[in-house]
């Protein structure tokens, strides 16, 4: 009986707690302008319903009217003009030394003496090392004191040959003496020349304690300092000497443009721009000198190098350059800002401004680009104005307002300049008010 009562109150309780959700939930989604809750409720003028149906439809009709000749749209225009691109393949180079050259000791010795200072530029000729020469100044004097000494039994041999060819002829000894003196004689004589080639050879060893530069050029770190025992065919060199008047640089190209290469290439040597990421200065000119014989299958590119003169050595190894390599000139071509140039579903397209302030959505045939500017092979013709700026809110028969680019890059300049003054005042005031609170 007991049990019965309890499960009856359980019931009783779950069910009124399931009443009182429904009825919050039905009060919390009742519309407030209908006290019945009906679906036709009105919605006050303050609501966030209606202020939000309001800016999203006012936002429409804005944008509507801006792309479809409602309101002006501010653009920068520039004209079509014509004038001679060059035709140019870009890639990313490497700077590399017209020659590398290692410097080595060619004898076992210590290093007395390095005649040069880290970096200096040094000339084809100069000395640059002295290795101790004692150890090979003695054996050249021991290989001419042998040479002294096996010729002057050369010429007793010779004597005695003399006098036994004139005692042969009288008899006086056998023609078998004669021939064993004759012998002696030219084995002496060959034990002389054997000796002129150890002088020679200890004169040759005997330079090598003086190490010459084999080519202009310039020194890097010393990597073996003075006083150090330094051997024959040792694995680290002295010095490494770059030459860097002229210089090569290397690059390398897309296999398709190959073909295009080589033609253009017969009509003479191909002008090659080496511009710097962080200089836009003029670029260096050189030209180009080594087409390799082979693609490179794993990257498909053919490898290219290209000399130039480095006059002012602007140019160092290892750096990275921008090449431009120029095949040919295109003349009286029509160019405008490639940034004029916009990309549709029908292709390229660009906005052109006529006399009555509004744009005609024209495509184009774009042919080559060259820093910043492009060519256009079809649709557009010279003089004609194109936007430059502000394309984003443009639509067929847009009205436009042209604003002048340079009067704006002032105000905005001027303005920058203002509000630099202005913060400069208020940073004085307060420092004024500290120093006077302190």
């Amino acid at each position: 009986m007991k049990r019965s009562f309890w499960i009856v109150a359980l019931i009783i309780v779950i069910g009124g707690f399931a009443g009182f959700q429904q009825y919050q939930s039905w009060s919390l989604n009742k519309p407030q302008g209908d006290p019945a809750g009906g679906p036709q409720a009105k919605t006050e003028p303050g609501s966030g319903a209606g202020r939000g149906q309001g800016q999203g439809q006012g936002r429409g009709t804005a944008g509507g009217g801006r792309g479809r000749g409602g309101e002006t749209v501010p653009v920068v225009v520039v004209a079509a003009v014509q004038k001679s691109v060059p035709l140019q393949l870009r890639a990313v180079g490497n700077v590399e030394a017209y020659n590398t050259v290692s410097i080595k000791s060619q004898v076992t010795g210590v290093l007395q003496q390095a005649h040069f200072k880290e970096g200096q530029d040094v000339k084809k000729g100069q000395l640059l090392f002295t290795v101790d020469a004692r150890p090979l100044e003695a054996a050249l004097k021991q290989a001419e004191a042998n040479l002294a000494r096996d010729s002057a039994q050369l010429r007793n041999m010779r004597e005695q040959l003399k006098r036994y060819a004139e005692l042969v002829e009288k008899q006086y000894v056998s023609r078998e003496q004669f021939d064993q003196i004759k012998t002696n004689a030219d084995a002496a004589e060959s034990v002389v020349d054997a000796d002129k080639a150890a002088v020679e050879n200890a004169r040759v060893q005997l330079s090598y304690c003086y190490i010459y530069a084999p080519v202009d050029g310039r020194v890097g770190s010393l990597l073996i300092n003075e006083g150090n025992l330094i051997r024959l065919n040792d694995g680290a060199p002295l010095v490494v000497i770059n030459q860097i008047n002229p210089i090569n640089v290397t690059f390398a190209v897309p296999e398709q443009n190959l073909a295009a290469l080589k033609r253009h290439m017969a009509g003479g040597r191909l002008k090659v721009d080496a511009r710097f990421q962080s200089d836009e200065g003029r670029p260096e000119q050189g030209a180009l000198s080594f087409v390799d014989n082979a693609v490179d299958r794993s990257t498909g590119t053919v490898k290219l190098k290209a000399e130039f003169a480095n006059r002012e050595r602007r140019l160092w190894p290892g750096q990275f350059v921008n090449v431009a390599l120029t095949l040919t000139t295109q003349e009286d071509v029509v160019v405008i800002p490639s940034e004029a140039v916009q990309v549709g579903q029908e292709g390229q397209y660009v906005f052109v401004v006529k006399e009555d302030k509004r744009v005609e959505v024209r495509p184009v045939t774009i042919g080559s680009t060259n820093e910043g500017e492009v060519i256009i092979a079809n649709g557009l013709a010279v003089g004609e104005q194109v936007v430059r700026e502000g394309q984003f809110l443009l639509g067929p028969e847009s009205r436009v307002d042209i604003k002048d680019q340079k009067n704006a890059a002032e105000k905005f300049t001027e303005e920058g300049k203002r509000g630099r003054a202005d913060r400069g005042k208020r940073d004085r005031s307060k420092a004024e008010e500290k120093r006077g609170a302190s």
